[in-house]
């Protein structure tokens, strides 16, 4: 025998070794594994608390998936009921090109500024913002079946963004609805929220999202004066949403939207709603008279804050409205109430400081305007707590009507 079969012989006996001694406990794993879990679903079966809990689990899959159907379904539903209730507005305004200079005068053109709106009752009356009408008379107000109407603006509010129109054609062979409002001081941070509008011109879009805030206070650039008692939302509102209804899980109204913050120009994820119930103060006397004479005070003013509190030594967290500009003749210039004073570098050296309205604490200086706003009207009378230098004192006064920038 060589020395290779001598070596290959022993190669042989030795792979037999090494498989005789693996191999056992290889396949014993397996029919372990295999014995372990086939007694394990034998376990499962004959152990009660576990067939219980997955008896519950069972239970309980089915529910959610019926919630979420049931949730869907509403959500469904109030479209359905309200798709002829939401409306798109267009209107054709006149733009000036001042660097655009033709035969000597500036360029004009038409552009058309898309919106919506939403029934307000069935005399053909459309609510909407005041900034998706100004500056025309008439505009198209276009149904969720794509018929479209001529309408009249019968009445704005300039402050509250607020505007009527009523439809001036002949509608009565379609189905408009009126939706209904409910009393939006009883919303709450957290309700689900429903918008319907027409964003970038997609009619009759549906989003939904939660109310994110209430009582914000929206400052309105353009006239000077801010909107109280403001409802934010995360419901996503993108331009051409405008004047569109915000509403609750039943489909009531809470809400008009109005605007959006956003540094891109469009949705972020914070949006703003004027209540329902100033709606309803409102629309009726933009109806009537087709405008809203709001009641001033003629302030303007601020929240105290701990720092400006200490840099006035007050006591800490002492809260209130600081005037920090009163208007020449206006209801608090006649009644006594003071101007700032300002240091030579622009800092408030002493301020009157408003810390009730009617005996209403005012922490903040949206509390101010909206008591004024909920519950005054022109010619009414107020009594102010002021803390002047170190004392409170109290001030009456007339409130008269807020000026406009046209009057």
């Amino acid at each position: 025998m060589t020395n290779i079969q001598k070596f290959l012989i022993g190669a042989v006996i030795v792979l037999g070794i090494l498989v005789a001694i693996t191999l056992p406990p290889s396949m014993e794993f397996y029919f372990d594994k295999k014995n372990h879990l086939n007694t394990n679903e034998k376990d499962l079966k004959d152990i009660a608390p576990e067939k219980e809990t997955s008896e519950i689990v069972k239970e309980i899959i089915p529910t959610d998936n019926s919630q979420h159907e049931q949730s869907n379904t509403n959500l469904g539903e109030i479209y359905h009921n309200l798709e002829n209730s939401v409306v798109q507005i267009t209107s054709t305004v006149t733009e000036t090109r001042s660097n655009i200079i033709i035969n000597g005068n500036p360029l004009e053109q038409q552009s058309s500024r898309l919106g919506s709106g939403f029934v307000y009752d069935n005399e053909g009356h459309i609510i909407t913002n005041n900034h998706v009408v100004s500056g025309v008379t008439n505009v198209d107000v276009t149904l969720s079946n794509g018929d479209t109407f001529i309408a009249k603006v019968v009445g704005t509010d300039e402050f509250n963004d607020i505007a009527v129109l009523q439809i001036t054609d002949d509608y009565s062979n379609d189905p408009i609805n009126p939706i209904p409002f409910t009393d939006s001081s009883q919303v709450k941070v957290g309700d689900q929220v429903i918008a319907i509008g027409n964003p970038f011109g997609l009619s009759n879009t549906m989003t939904t999202g939660i109310v994110s805030q209430i009582g914000r206070l929206l400052p309105n650039q353009e006239y000077g004066f801010s909107i109280p008692n403001i409802i934010q939302t995360d419901a996503a509102i993108n331009p051409g949403n405008s004047g569109g209804p915000l509403l609750d899980d039943n489909g009531n109204l809470i809400g008009m939207n109005t605007a959006i913050e956003s540094k891109v120009g469009e949705f972020t994820g914070v949006g703003f709603a004027i209540p329902s119930n100033d709606i309803k103060k409102v629309v009726p006397i933009l109806i009537e008279k087709g405008e809203y004479d709001h009641p001033w005070l003629g302030i303007s003013g601020t929240t105290l804050t701990p720092k400006l509190a200490e840099k006035l030594n007050l006591p800490k967290n002492f809260r209130g409205a600081l005037i920090n500009g009163v208007v020449k003749d206006g209801p608090a210039d006649k009644a006594g109430i003071k101007d700032a004073l300002y240091t030579s570098n622009r800092e408030i050296a002493s301020a009157d400081i408003v810390v009730s309205i009617d005996g209403t604490p005012v922490k903040r200086i949206d509390d101010l305007i909206a008591y004024v706003s909920e519950n005054k009207s022109v010619g009414d009378k107020i009594s102010l707590q002021i803390y002047r230098d170190g004392n409170v004192i109290d001030i009456d006064m007339e409130l008269s009507k807020r000026p406009t920038n046209s009057k």
